[in-house]
């Protein structure tokens, strides 16, 4: 940093801090906050956040302070919360309070131009996106028009990864996009090289990256950061401007082809055609449309893909969990009879195993944070509103009071509750929520019938079709998986996978024909209807 600026830096944040000072000295913990570690004046716990792996840092200070602790960040305060007691009662329960969202001036405002529904308090504009989401995700919409999309991609996932097995870190991935892509904008993206996921994939890691703890000057913290030439904190104007760029280069032309489509041959069963039915009434701006289907992607793709990768990688750490599903599966189908949703009642052994996938690891371990709208209480300590309020998933689905040996992965934890996880979510009692996977309160994720039922989908027929082993080595020795929290997956908001490999082997000749002609079905009878 260039002495000069060092200095007119410091003095502006002096000058800042002393005129606020006159009236509180920011960063100490107020009296009734819930407890927490030691802060300090100003910065308040600022030095102790981590930049990488802050949910394993928020369970071990749920150990120290109970389920229900607070962090200083500058003047603000952070209330995280790691118990399914008070995630009920304060996220459900007293949801019309918790439902709003922290500021975010960087990614919320600079990238996305403030329209981003996850980064919307829970207002008129955000009520209007939740409906028009509902609209395309609610349960009978999935089970009447959607069901058959989620089979044929899921019957190509498996052909995929039985032709090229080298390529399984993909294969998911464009699974999950496709079905999102076709949902939205009645597009399908046929293979995992396809440009539209590609430039996706670029800009969800830009996206990471930009919101990693200490990337970027914490302005929502403190604004008078915003006036810091950028240069002196990673070029953040340029970066946020750049990715700007790349996602209106992303969603404008899909937009714009639904637009000509429409033109041409009328509207479709699309999420974007529902949209323009609707925009007389709608008034909606283009960039507005543009990052409401964004959203859609952004949530539908990754989330998904890393939960197929994690099963791929506890079947063949734990072959006696394979074993008996498999011996579940057969009892039921037969060797040239694919699942389908429909056999969902009678397969509770993958419902287990996609449940335990949610619980053990978690793809959005520390969830979204929410902010209060008003002054609340909980067990005789205040919550201020402005709060950010963070649901620790990762500590919750690892609290042993609640999941027992939580390291390990059982599915057979969830033996009594094997019914989709939408059904146990609004439960008031906590003891009958299966898990947090999909978040909490009115902010808990609108896809969640999609994602049950392409989750199900996956991991059934991957089931029927393969067997799952760790890959060997030339001399035969096992090439052991990394699944460490905090070695095995990539640090961000998503607990991705990182890269590695196992022996996927098809069960037999008669698997082999079913699934190929299964989807060779798939192209002919669904994916004709898309582009």
């Amino acid at each position: 940093m260039e002495p000069v600026l060092m200095i007119g830096t410091l003095c502006l944040l002096l000058a800042y801090w002393a005129i606020r000072g006159a009236f509180y000295l920011p960063g100490l913990r107020e009296a009734k906050l819930p407890p927490g570690p030691p802060s300090l004046p100003f910065i308040g716990n600022l030095n102790l956040i981590p930049r990488a792996g802050i949910h394993l840092q928020f369970t071990k200070w749920a150990k120290d302070y109970g389920p229900v602790f607070s962090l200083k960040i500058g003047h603000g305060t952070m209330v995280v919360l790691t118990s399914a007691i008070h995630a009920i009662q304060l996220l459900d329960k007293r949801a019309l309070h918790y439902s709003n969202r922290p500021p975010s001036y960087i990614v919320g405002h600079l990238v996305f131009g403030g329209d981003h529904p996850m980064f919307m308090d829970a207002d008129e504009r955000w009520k209007l996106r939740r409906k028009l989401y509902f609209q395309l995700l609610q349960e009978s919409r999935c089970n009447k028009d959607h069901i058959s999309l989620i089979e044929a991609e899921a019957s190509q996932l498996v052909r995929d990864i039985c032709l090229e097995p080298g390529s399984l870190m993909y294969h998911p991935g464009r699974y999950s996009n496709s079905i999102t892509m076709s949902l939205v904008f009645g597009v399908r993206t046929p293979r995992y090289d396809t440009p539209h996921y590609l430039a996706l994939q670029k800009i969800m890691t830009e996206l990471s990256a930009l919101g990693e703890i200490g990337a970027t000057p914490p302005v929502d913290l403190l604004s008078v950061l915003k006036y810091i030439p950028q240069r002196l904190w990673g070029n953040w104007r340029t970066r946020a401007a750049l990715l700007r760029k790349s996602i209106i280069d992303l969603h404008s032309p899909l937009v714009d082809q639904v637009l000509q489509r429409r033109e041409m041959i009328g509207q479709s069963n699309s999420f974007l055609d529902g949209v323009f039915d609707q925009q007389e009434k709608l008034e909606l701006t283009r960039n507005e449309i543009d990052v409401m289907c964004g959203n859609l992607l952004e949530g539908g793709t990754d989330t998904m893909a890393t939960t197929i990768l994690t099963f791929c990688q506890a079947m063949a750490i734990h072959p006696e969990i394979q074993q008996e599903a498999h011996k579940q599966m057969d009892s039921v189908l037969s060797d040239s009879t694919p699942p389908s949703w429909s056999d969902y009642d009678q397969l509770p052994q993958v419902a287990m195993i996609v449940k335990e996938l949610l619980r053990w690891r978690p793809p959005a371990p520390g969830a979204f944070p929410h902010a209060l709208a008003k002054d609340d209480e909980i067990d005789g300590m205040r919550i201020p509103a402005g709060s950010t309020v963070v649901l620790n998933i990762w500590g919750l689905h690892h609290d042993p009071t609640r999941y027992p040996n939580p390291s390990a992965y059982t599915p057979s934890r969830f033996s009594h509750q094997t019914a989709p996880a939408s059904v146990y979510a609004n439960a008031g009692d906590p003891d009958k929520r299966d898990h947090f996977g999909y978040g909490a309160g009115r902010r808990i994720c609108p896809g969640i019938h999609l994602a049950e039922r392409a989750l199900f989908l996956a991991v059934a027929k991957l089931l029927w079709a393969f067997e799952i082993r760790p890959m060997r080595d030339g001399e035969g020795n096992e090439v052991g998986i990394d699944v460490g929290p905090a070695t095995g997956y990539r640090d961000g908001f998503l607990n991705q996978c990182k890269g590695f490999e196992v022996d996927v082997r098809v069960r037999s000749e008669r698997r082999r024909e079913a699934l190929m002609k299964a989807a060779g079905e798939a192209e002919v009878e669904v994916f004709s209807r898309y582009g």
